[in-house]
């Protein structure tokens, strides 16, 4: 099984993510990881990603996702995931489950405002909102909660 934490920059998916697979003995696997240097920079630099910039990135996420299930090996992957056809393209044939953590714009924002070592630019936040197609029929978490929380929430959501 994969577990897919999507949600805009700042939501919690790496952290979550982590704890997650820590807790179920799985593979985390964490898309920030997978951008190509040109991506990182322009993101630095507060350059909004284009669909052709996302393109290698998301076919990198699909092959780690199919190596996965080819492995019979069950992972989290923390991935912005922000429009139905990227969800679709890292999905497609995969035993996954969607979990889509959504947040207050302004605790976000000052989440972003707090972080330090990671190549996202804050004020990338509002492209982000822009380009996200919040999914249907998934599970929604508020990430106002504390990560260990969410983490029960997924995990009692996983069991019933």
């Amino acid at each position: 099984m994969i577990i897919v934490l999507m949600g805009v920059t700042g939501t919690g998916k790496s952290t979550i993510g982590r704890a997650l697979a820590e807790s179920l003995g799985w593979t985390f696997l964490d898309a920030d990881e997978f951008h190509s240097p040109a991506n990182i920079e322009k993101m630095k630099t507060g350059i909004p990603l284009s669909d052709l910039d996302r393109k290698p990135w998301l076919e990198d996420l699909r092959a780690a996702v199919h190596n996965s299930v080819a492995r019979n090996e069950s992972a989290v992957l923390a991935c912005s995931a922000l429009k139905e056809s990227y969800r679709q393209f890292l999905l497609r044939d995969n035993d996954a489950k969607l979990v889509y953590l959504k947040g207050d714009y302004g605790l976000i924002k000052e989440r972003l405002r707090n972080r330090r070592d990671h190549y996202m630019n804050p004020d990338l936040l509002d492209s982000q909102i822009q380009t996200l197609e919040e999914p249907a029929d998934c599970l929604e978490i508020d990430v106002s909660a504390e990560p260990l929380e969410i983490v029960d929430i997924i995990r009692k959501h996983l069991n019933s």
